[in-house]
């Protein structure tokens, strides 16, 4: 393959192969078996790191399967689904795994309706006009309600 360069009206050719980098080119996105990977080992969760500065961009696996990212700041922890603040690696991490595992199970279609307490945890303007119905003659089973 061939380059042609133009710089102040003067063209200069030169073959790809030619061209020879000091450095050998690194790696990107190493897996977390990789001896070369900096990784952070925390409970249940392996964090790769990806790339940046601040934030740091961490992949977080559970065994051998990427569940996501987190991001090192320097105050604080986060991942890529919500917007909390977490002190610790792990907590991002957890809060990460726990998302998805809600996110898996509400995409499953088991064929009955959702129950009252699943309308609760929809948005409001996903509702339609019967689910809107239900919850409105729902009366939960508990007396000791505390707000959150």
């Amino acid at each position: 393959m061939t380059i042609q360069i133009m710089a102040q009206n003067m063209i200069t050719t030169f073959s790809l192969q030619e061209a020879q980098l000091d450095e050998p080119t690194e790696k990107i996105l190493l897996p977390p078996t990789d001896p070369y990977a900096e990784i952070i080992e925390v409970t249940g969760y392996k964090l790769v790191y990806v790339n940046g500065a601040c934030p740091k961009t961490y992949r977080v696996y559970t065994d051998d399967s990427m569940i996501g990212v987190i991001f090192q700041h320097i105050t604080h922890w986060s991942n890529a689904v919500d917007k909390i603040r977490y002190a610790e690696p792990i907590d991002a991490a957890v809060g990460l795994d726990q998302f998805i595992k809600v996110a898996r199970v509400s995409t499953t279609d088991t064929g009955e309706p959702p129950t009252e307490e699943e309308l609760l945890d929809k948005q409001f303007d996903s509702l339609t006009n019967d689910e809107w119905e239900r919850l409105k003659r729902y009366v939960p089973k508990t007396r000791d309600l505390v707000a959150a």
